[in-house]
């Protein structure tokens, strides 16, 4: 991660190809494209790696989140519970369809407590939607026990987990949706895009729709067709596709690298008493995308954090003062700051996120560093930053 990192011949092949016909968009120009679909090809691609029945390619993981949302029906005034440590598109999708974020504590999975999650449901609670950060796992099938319970959508955001399974499912395909990004920074890249995966064909229907302005995509006549229900444009280009095309093919290659690296940093690590490591569900197998451990507590951390960037290894994450991933610092959702009127629903149905007590969430996010793997590091590279590392953590004052 990222896959940026190992573009190749087989990524300006697919994207020379589209610019050999001209065709850039996904629909249309049927007799320009040569018979060349590339957004059409990934979906089919990565539906087989999913192990799904359909997916369904879009502009970003963020419009990933918010087609799948309002494919299984969610809107004004439903309630989706997420977790307190995501990247704040979690919530932006859900503001987006005028639904209701919930928020809950995570733990030592670094992701939804389902203890907290069965708490947080309501009579207006239509989905829970765990966020697998960091390269592993939320505790997926006590959610779904809980959701299967209470008969609510269980979708999973992978974005930052492809490749990772459970139970022996790639992950996104346990629950009832499953979203990814293809981003510039995430393991298989599009530059900007992302996906939804199902099995559900009437979540595959509505979301094909819904992402092109409600075209019901029926016939070769994109003028003449007909529009069953209200859309907006979350298409994703051919050349992003293409991109992606050729990355989705070197997925395992990618995952395979992850892996080696993430093990050469934890080898190192895990001989210091003061270094623990997140749980990772008993089923479940990381996609290696991150090194992620715990320190004592809060300051250690900290101290941990400052000193690794002076030694020069960067990379290396601090998520309990970051503003995009941590709810300490979503001042705008806190104070629900928007540029027009949001809808009466979020005003009557939003906790008071300034009042919320995630002392639990802060127990573990505190004292976590997750460092970024890198494809392109060399095997020095990774030994040598081993070892800086673990000097750095032992040395701490």
């Amino acid at each position: 991660m990222p896959g940026f990192e190992l573009f190749g011949d087989l990524e300006r092949a697919q994207v020379q190809d589209v610019m050999d016909s001209g065709v850039l968009m996904r629909y249309g120009f049927d007799t320009m494209r040569n018979g060349h679909w590339k957004a059409v090809e990934l979906e089919k691609a990565l539906a087989k790696r999913m192990e799904v029945d359909y997916a369904q390619l879009v502009s970003s993981g963020t419009s990933a989140l918010t087609v799948a949302l309002i494919s299984a029906g969610i809107g004004a005034g439903d309630e989706v519970v997420m977790p307190t440590f995501t990247f704040v598109a979690s919530f932006e999708s859900i503001l987006a369809i005028g639904a209701v974020p919930i928020l809950v504590d995570v733990d030592d999975t670094l992701c939804l407590q389902p203890e907290a999650v069965e708490k947080a449901i309501t009579s207006n609670t239509k989905a829970v939607m765990p966020v697998h950060m960091c390269g592993s796992m939320a505790d997926l099938k006590a959610l779904k026990s809980i959701c299967d319970k209470h008969n609510l959508i269980l979708l999973e955001d992978a974005c930052q987990a492809i490749g990772g399974t459970f139970e022996n499912k790639p992950l996104g395909s346990y629950g009832d949706l499953g979203c990814f990004s293809f981003d510039y920074v995430k393991t298989i890249t599009c530059g900007e895009g992302g996906g939804i995966i199902t099995n559900n064909e009437r979540y595959k229907s509505n979301a094909d729709h819904y992402s092109d302005h409600g075209h019901d995509h029926v016939g070769k006549d994109r003028g003449a067709e007909t529009h069953p229900f209200l859309g907006y444009n979350y298409r994703i280009s051919e050349m992003n596709a293409a991109v992606g095309l050729a990355q989705i093919k070197r997925l395992d290659e990618f995952l395979a690298i992850q892996k080696k690296n993430y093990t050469v940093l934890r080898n190192a690590l895990k001989t210091i008493p003061e270094v623990t490591f997140r749980r990772v569900p008993e089923g479940g197998v990381e996609s290696y995308a991150f090194l992620n451990f715990f320190l004592p507590d809060v300051e250690t951390a900290k101290k941990a954090h400052t000193a690794l960037g002076k030694a020069g290894v960067d990379a290396c994450f601090y998520w309990y003062d970051n503003n995009w991933h941590y709810y300490r610092k979503w001042d705008h959702l806190i104070n629900k700051t928007a540029l027009g009127k949001l809808p009466q629903e979020v005003y009557d149905q939003l906790p008071d996120y300034s009042k919320s007590d995630f002392s639990k969430s802060d127990h573990w996010i505190g004292r976590t560093i997750s460092c970024l793997i890198k494809l392109g590091w060399s095997e020095d590279e990774v030994s040598n930053r081993a070892e800086k590392m673990a000097e750095v953590i032992k040395n701490l004052e």
